[in-house]
């Protein structure tokens, strides 16, 4: 285990000056509160990740992460926004984090106007388009144009991977859905999200292209539903 990273990041938005980003592996330990036996070592991995992407470890503003399409902003740090699955800044020293086991974090980068969105999103939150909904806050909060936004798609369950049952298959396009095993379907939910964001106005989508499942350093909850949780840390510097 020693090769294993602490933190990924998204090559496309490395380079960009003023952002900083990164999602969490089980090197760090599990990010996840709600199911933790010791919430103190979970809150002990949070600081070591923020320390690791340079931030001091400074206090962390959670989306509470409720698989909808909720979208709030955040002007001064808070320990928990509850109800929403996407946070947006455009100030320094506010962290935002959200804890993630096979659905995706989706990173929103406007350098223009310096303003940034942390977006959750399952397969319900894609459904209710959380994406779309974080960069129309963008948009009304910050004057942010979609076609300077620079978005970036986190790890989570590929489209090999995720079998879903025809109750969820059937409410997506058909262009991310095939057939699985039996009556399971395969559920692209990173395509429908690019798509999604593309069709806002978006040009650059980078896709992290790893999948929790098929990654060992990675929590899923498909593989291993035992509570643990990695982390996405974006902030403004």
């Amino acid at each position: 285990m020693g090769s294993t990273p602490q933190v990924l990041t998204i090559a496309s938005l490395e380079t960009e000056a003023g952002l900083v980003h990164g999602f969490s592996t089980t090197a760090l330990g599990s990010m996840g509160l709600t199911h933790a036996p010791d919430p103190e070592v979970v809150m002990a991995s949070r600081r070591q990740f923020a320390r690791t992407l340079g931030i001091d470890a400074e206090p962390l503003t959670v989306a509470g992460a409720v698989h909808g399409n909720g979208v709030a902003r955040v002007d001064e740090h808070l320990d928990v926004v509850k109800g929403v699955d996407a946070l947006v800044t455009d100030r320094r020293g506010v962290a935002l984090f959200a804890t993630f086991a096979d659905c995706y974090p989706i990173v929103l980068w406007d350098a223009e106007h310096r303003c940034v969105a942390l977006v959750h999103a399952g397969w319900r939150g894609t459904k209710a388009r959380v994406g779309p909904a974080a960069l129309e806050k963008l948009r009304h909060e910050y004057r942010t144009n979609p076609a300077h936004v620079k978005a970036g798609i986190g790890p989570g369950i590929c489209g090999r991977c995720y079998e879903v049952g025809e109750e969820v298959a059937s409410q997506f396009d058909a262009r991310f859905v095939r057939r699985g095993a039996g009556d399971r379907f395969l559920l692209d939910l990173a395509a429908a999200n690019r798509a999604q964001l593309e069709a806002e106005g978006v040009t650059e989508v980078d896709v992290i292209g790893l999948c929790t499942k098929e990654t060992n350093y990675l929590p899923s909850h498909r593989r291993s539903p035992d509570g643990t949780r990695f982390g996405a840390i974006v902030a403004i510097k």
